[in-house]
């Protein structure tokens, strides 16, 4: 029979290895939580790194004719960056155009009629410091972008701008209607891409479209400039002096019928190259004095 000396040792023993198994426990719950923190923390930095490179976290950007490196809309990276995604909606439902408010206009404008008159046929008239370039609505193609663009010409926004961007390397462009001469400027609201169909599409690098596939644009076509994000129109438009291929997510919405001798010669006169080679203001300013649209 044990003594009481002895069971006392016996209970302080049985209490240490109590002790010791009880710090055993916490030290491997601690290691776990550890473990689990460094994989969140882990999981987290993917997650926002990945935001990141998908651009959730890009700065509005300047609007641009060719989805560039930086994404508001004229863009001051190269024509050779990355394109711009395809529309993702309908710019026309039930009869009625889709305008939904975005960041603050350049100049204060109310939003256009969700009602376009689908049977107009209209003709704008840019009267610049360089002589008139007119062009061709295509109304029966892009309806709510002729639409916007016949309410903006009317309220007076584009009178007294000038256009903003010239690039004459790898695209061919000469991009206006931003207020603020900035690239950055917009009309406080934005709506999607349409008449997409009406280019020729044709195989192209897939360094400007993630498809392969791009769209050719004459020269003489008018289209809207965007921020590269889908359907991201605004005020902005591009004047197309010389076949350039795009991504197919630029909205055609005219035609030049006179005055394309004015553009050209202002390519002709190169660019300051401030948003790079071959890509800047033009080196001739072009003054937008007024807009006028008739219908015909």
């Amino acid at each position: 029979m044990a003594t009481k000396k002895q069971r006392q040792k016996q209970l302080a023993r049985d209490a240490l290895e109590r002790r010791l198994q009880r710090q055993a426990e916490r030290d491997k719950r601690a290691k776990q939580w550890t473990a689990g923190v460094i994989v969140a923390v882990l999981i987290l930095g993917i997650g926002f790194g990945g935001a990141a490179l998908a651009g959730l976290f890009n700065s509005p950007s300047k609007s641009k004719p060719v989805a560039s490196a930086s994404s508001s809309p004229s863009a001051t990276a190269p024509p050779s960056a990355s394109p711009s995604p395809s529309p993702t909606v309908a710019a026309m439902v039930n009869g009625k155009c889709i305008y939904t408010a975005a960041g603050t206009a350049a100049r204060k404008v109310s939003l256009p009629s969700a009602t376009p008159d689908l049977t107009a046929k209209y003709q704008a008239t840019i009267a610049t410091n360089r002589g008139n370039i007119v062009i061709n609505l295509l109304n029966s193609g892009a309806p709510c972008t002729v639409n916007s663009f016949v309410s903006l010409t009317d309220q007076g926004y584009y009178n007294n701008t000038h256009c903003h961007r010239l690039t004459t390397s790898g695209i061919f462009v000469l991009q206006c209607g931003d207020p603020t001469g900035t690239g950055s400027g917009t009309p406080g609201y934005e709506f999607p891409n349409e008449n997409l169909s009406y280019l020729k599409l044709v195989s192209c690098s897939t360094s400007i479209s993630p498809t392969g596939k791009c769209a050719v644009f004459p020269p003489g076509t008018v289209a809207m400039a965007n921020t590269g994000a889908a359907d991201s129109n605004g005020s902005q438009f591009f004047l197309v002096y010389k076949t350039t291929e795009l991504a197919d997510s630029y909205t055609p919405f005219g035609t030049i019928v006179s005055g394309l001798d004015i553009v050209q010669n202002v390519a002709k006169a190169g660019s300051d190259n401030s948003n790079g080679p071959g890509d800047g203001h033009p080196k001739e300013k072009v003054e937008i004095n007024s807009l006028t649209i008739k219908k015909t």
